[in-house]
């Protein structure tokens, strides 16, 4: 089980570790035959992949997501929301999906 550090900057409070499940084989997603470099990017945390992995491969309740990933219900439904609306931006728009690995993570603490 990863651990990864959600972090925002323009919150006070740093956020706590969320337990993940999964780390992803790839780190983007684009529209086929568009080169990387003329894309916009949406950036999808770890914490947020799971969040989509958890309610919509798995299909959990969000209390059992949530429960699993070690946060509360209302924080998982705000997380499943904000990577749902991220994906439908890279989908309906065409632009690429970059997933955030814990290295990327890192460097935005800083």
């Amino acid at each position: 089980m990863l651990r990864s550090y959600a972090y925002n900057k323009d919150v006070s409070r740093p956020k706590k570790y969320r337990c993940v499940g999964c780390v992803p084989n790839s780190c983007y997603f684009k529209p086929k035959g568009i080169p990387l470099a003329d894309l916009e990017e949406v950036a999808l945390s770890l914490d947020e992949l799971e969040a989509l992995r958890l309610a919509d491969c798995e299909g959990r309740y969000h209390e059992d997501a949530a429960r699993e990933m070690k946060i509360s219900r209302a924080t998982f439904g705000r997380i499943v929301k904000e990577a749902r609306r991220k994906a439908a931006e890279a989908l309906t728009q065409g632009k690429a999906l970059r997933i955030e690995t814990p290295k990327d993570q890192e460097e935005n603490r800083k």
